[in-house]
């Protein structure tokens, strides 16, 4: 009889301690749940007061003084701001280095004479205006002023469209 309750307590034994196991697993198992929950919810709200933010570079810049450039395109800004400089005998004016088709960056084929973008064939004058390939219209216009020190400064912020004949409206170009 001692036998049998010896196996019998031992029996009793095995199954508490595998209860206390899994009830301690389930327990903390809980609270673990638990807690990677609240710390989600606290770390996204410490994440809410830090917002993503967009650095654009500036909308006006400088380009530079009159004399410092010749007659012609200057490419001198295409990489930097994707802007051409174009000075004629009478005036000044930028073009965004665009192609009005699908968003490409021409050239400048000086032999030529004129911008070519090299995706699709667009090709433009000097001034700006669509006269080979898909290009649906005109090359967009900066506004350009003359500070009081002399210096170009640009917005591209104010665009002038050619199809809209806004290039001979003030700000679309500097008299020289």
């Amino acid at each position: 009889m001692e036998a049998e309750n010896k196996s019998t307590n031992s029996g009793t034994t095995d199954k508490v301690a595998n209860n206390v196991g899994r009830r301690n697993f389930m327990y903390y198992g809980g609270w673990g749940v638990i807690s990677l929950f609240i710390a989600s919810v606290l770390g996204s709200t410490v994440r809410f007061f830090f917002p993503r933010t967009l650095f654009e570079p500036p909308m006006m810049y400088t380009i530079g003084y009159l004399f410092e450039y010749a007659q012609g395109v200057s490419e001198r800004f295409k990489q930097l701001r994707r802007i051409w400089v174009v000075r004629e005998m009478d005036k000044l004016y930028v073009i965004e280095a665009k192609c009005t088709h699908l968003g490409c960056t021409p050239n400048w084929l000086a032999a030529e004479g004129k911008f070519k973008c090299p995706c699709h064939g667009s090709g433009f004058t000097p001034d700006g205006i669509n006269i080979e390939g898909p290009a649906p219209r005109p090359l967009e216009r900066f506004k350009v002023t003359l500070a009081e020190d002399g210096e170009i400064t640009v917005d591209e912020g104010t665009r002038f469209r050619g199809e809209r004949r806004e290039w001979d409206k003030p700000g679309a170009f500097i008299s020289v």
